[in-house]
């Protein structure tokens, strides 16, 4: 598409993968906590090796049923173990495809609880020196992961181009009918203030600060391919 890193979450048996592979510069493949198997991380690594798209591990609470959208009650043990079988099995797939794993995002609940918690950044971090991981992580800026994380792995601050934000740069919750954003046109108008302007229109319409390195659109959005055509038409406008 061009330099700009938009991700999205694949693997997540969404229906849509290979139409929205070839417009991402890296995807973030779930790895069997809240969805997916040995079978659809093999597939979802060699459909982005086809298509030249940096892979990323999306690792979760071990939480089938909800999808990993919520804080579980679990154990710090069972929380580790499952972490550790989750990348380690990832990361021998992505070994067997011969692909290199650029990335590390976790996913949902966790993804958010390791911004503002810090005992379970400490412990996430924990498994990545035990399995002797140093890569980079997709995270939010200025939270527990990026703080405890910056002097060993690589951080690559994220926005989200399909979501709304609250006044302190949270993601609206998705019971909030204006969670999603669906239109082409707004993901764009979003994309492009985050992007060049280092700005933000939240849903209280207050315009705040954001800057990022790397930009996510969910896999699962109905209107995902849509997007990203529409994404791709509006900056190959601006490079001529």
């Amino acid at each position: 598409m061009t330099k700009l890193n938009i991700n999205a979450d694949l693997g997540e048996m969404a229906g849509q993968d290979e139409e929205i592979m070839p417009y991402l510069n890296s995807c973030n493949i779930a790895t069997g906590g809240h969805i997916g198997d040995a079978e659809s991380i093999q597939k979802t690594i060699e459909l982005a090796k086809k298509y030249n798209v940096k892979i990323g591990a999306h690792p979760s609470y071990p939480d089938l049923e909800n999808f990993g959208r919520v804080i579980p009650d679990i154990s710090d043990k069972k929380l580790k173990k499952s972490l550790v079988n989750q990348l380690r099995t990832f990361y021998e797939i992505a070994e067997q495809c011969n692909v290199k794993v650029h990335h590390i995002k976790p996913h949902g609940a966790l993804y958010h609880n390791l911004v503002y918690d810090e005992k379970e950044a400490r412990l996430f971090l924990d498994v990545l020196e035990d399995l002797k991981i140093k890569t980079s992580i997709y995270t939010l800026k200025n939270g527990f992961l990026h703080q405890l994380g910056k002097e060993k792995h690589e951080i690559h601050f994220e926005a989200f181009i399909d979501r709304t934000y609250t006044t302190d740069m949270r993601l609206v919750s998705r019971k909030h009918p204006k969670a999603l954003i669906e239109k082409p046109e707004e993901v764009w108008k979003q994309l492009y203030s985050m992007l060049y302007l280092e700005k933000i229109k939240v849903i209280s319409n207050e315009v705040m600060d954001i800057s990022a390195d790397t930009f996510c659109i969910h896999g699962d959005h109905p209107n995902a391919t849509r997007i990203l055509k529409y994404i791709q038409e509006q900056l190959e406008m601006i490079k001529s």
